[in-house]
């Protein structure tokens, strides 16, 4: 590819996904000659800010910025997450976690679950949680580092994340992307100019009158997608049919309960409560159905199931599942919610404005804007979205659920292909594989699948070169290495104290 390099990048909207895209940019390539980059926002414009729990990938991305940990996670008031506690999903008075890390240890060349799927034909009643440090952890409010570096320890296998506020996330990733060149124009955009023969968007038109011109544009104005979608036109590819919730309430509440490093939802008769505490509060919401349930029962529920006392008012959304049919169209790329949007269930939002993010760098363009290159990084963020779009349906598909008309629709839902070979292979064999280096591993979806209620139709033949007697040995070891492990950890409370990043007491909201 062959043209001019790009000298000026337009970002439409702030909010954590304008405030990533500018952080990143103007770290990696703000000290282009000639580069500038611009963000255009209006405070009077308010941003959605429910998403707040993450998945282990922001640590990457936290890293590539040169993030100091503890000072982020102070700054922005943040816990550890150590997974997602599903609570009810498979059938009421159920639960189980999606850890982050893996499980056991894997053994004569084959995964760990082969051999924990032996033990349970041995009679074995030990549950899949107990092999993973992370869910272990999780429920007993520990937390450590994780020693990559000592492979024998159970610590190696931790994976974590964070669970944090994301006004907080957008101001302290502002301050940085100021500190390293972004601009930052206040104003509401009212219209947009384009090139009469290409198409391309030239520039945006504030209130003021003012025109800020770019050759890049990035749009990250949210649901409104007012240039990937009002603008250019692109189309949205409504998945409803198989995610079918298209309404959130979202409130905050003060701190009570249990402070675990977890996120967990709860399923309700329409859908799914979120459950997120942070340092200073508890982040809560309801994702539901409206075919199902009305707004107004909705809120009820949400204000019903609350650990603290409310600290705002509802914050009402509607959507649709979904994304654009091409994130990037001529000289626009669409991240977050401009994108496309697939319900929180697996805190996967901003690891798609991240991993846009990183595709864009990869693939960035100069003035010529190759087709090519376009081409590829549509397809990589389309099969981005279909590989989490399957992992979530799993979660509606495989219920036992039938106390409502909700969920007799999710336990009767057509899965998608790549859903369906996966269902099929578990069930046959109990194998599983990660397809062109998906997000999800294979004990991600071990732990979905198993913990939704997924019987393993067998287990790999190798796993019987273990005798029985230490084949159960081996799984009681495991077990008692993880549990003395959690013992000596401290708590979450602890390491945050222990490390400079708990925030001052006087900042939390208690009953």
């Amino acid at each position: 590819m062959i043209g001019e390099p790009i000298r000026k990048v337009v970002i439409v909207g702030g909010g954590t996904a304008g405030w990533m895209a500018a952080a990143a940019l103007s770290r990696i390539v703000g000290g282009f000659p000639g580069l500038a980059i611009e963000l255009v926002e209006s405070e009077a414009i308010g941003t959605v800010g429910v998403g707040e729990a993450t998945i282990p990938q922001i640590t990457h991305f936290n890293a590539m910025l040169g993030i100091d940990e503890n000072e982020f996670v102070r700054e922005t008031h943040a816990t550890y997450k150590l997974g997602i506690e599903f609570v009810d999903w498979t059938r009421p008075g159920h639960r189980y976690i999606h850890p982050f890390g893996s499980h056991g240890l894997d053994m004569l060349g084959i995964e760990f679950h082969h051999h924990w799927l032996k033990g349970r034909t041995l009679g074995d009643t030990s549950e899949l949680d107990a092999y993973s440090i992370a869910a272990v952890a999780a429920k007993a409010g520990k937390m450590a580092w994780p020693t990559p570096e000592n492979p024998k320890s159970p610590l190696s296998k931790l994976g974590y994340a964070f669970q944090f506020d994301a006004g907080r996330y957008a101001r302290y990733l502002r301050g940085r992307a100021e500190h390293q060149g972004v601009t930052r124009t206040e104003g509401r955009i009212t219209s947009v100019e384009r090139d009469g023969e290409s198409g391309f968007v030239t520039a945006v038109v504030l209130e003021s009158g003012a025109r800020v011109e770019g050759e890049l544009f990035i749009d990250c104005s949210g649901f409104r997608a007012l240039l990937i979608g009002e603008e250019l036109g692109v189309p949205f590819v409504d998945w409803s049919h198989w995610l079918p919730c298209d309404r959130a309430v979202a409130i905050p509440c003060t701190l009570a309960g249990t402070s675990e490093p977890l996120t967990r939802s709860t399923a309700r008769p329409a859908g799914w409560q979120w459950r997120i505490p942070l340092q200073h509060r508890i982040g809560n919401g309801h994702v539901y159905c409206s075919a199902h349930m009305s707004d107004d029962e909705a809120i009820h529920l949400l204000l019903a199931n609350l650990d603290g006392e409310p600290l705002a008012e509802p914050n009402r959304l509607r959507f649709t599942a979904g994304h654009r049919a091409r994130a990037w169209d001529r000289n626009v790329v669409a991240l977050g919610l401009a994108g496309g949007f697939l319900e929180p269930l697996e805190s996967t939002a901003i690891y798609l404005v991240q991993t846009g993010i990183a595709q864009l760098m990869t693939l960035f363009p100069t003035r010529a804007f190759g087709e090519a290159e376009i081409e590829r990084y549509n397809r990589l963020t389309e099969r981005e979205y279909v590989d989490i779009r399957d992992f979530l349906v799993l979660h509606y598909r495989a219920t036992e659920r039938d106390d409502t008309a909700f969920w007799d629709y999710c336990r009767n839902l057509d899965p998608p292909e790549g859903l369906e070979e996966k269902l099929a292979l578990f069930r046959s064999s109990g194998r599983i594989f990660r397809e062109h280096h998906e997000l999800f591993t294979e004990s991600s979806w071990l732990a979905a699948m198993v913990g939704q209620g997924i019987a393993a139709g067998g287990y790999h033949p190798v796993a019987d070169m273990l005798s029985d007697a230490e084949t159960l040995d081996r799984l009681a070891h495991i077990r008692a290495v993880i549990a003395r492990t959690v013992e000596q950890m401290p708590t979450q409370e602890q390491f945050l104290a222990a490390n400079g990043s708990a925030i001052d007491a006087s900042l939390r909201l208690s009953a």
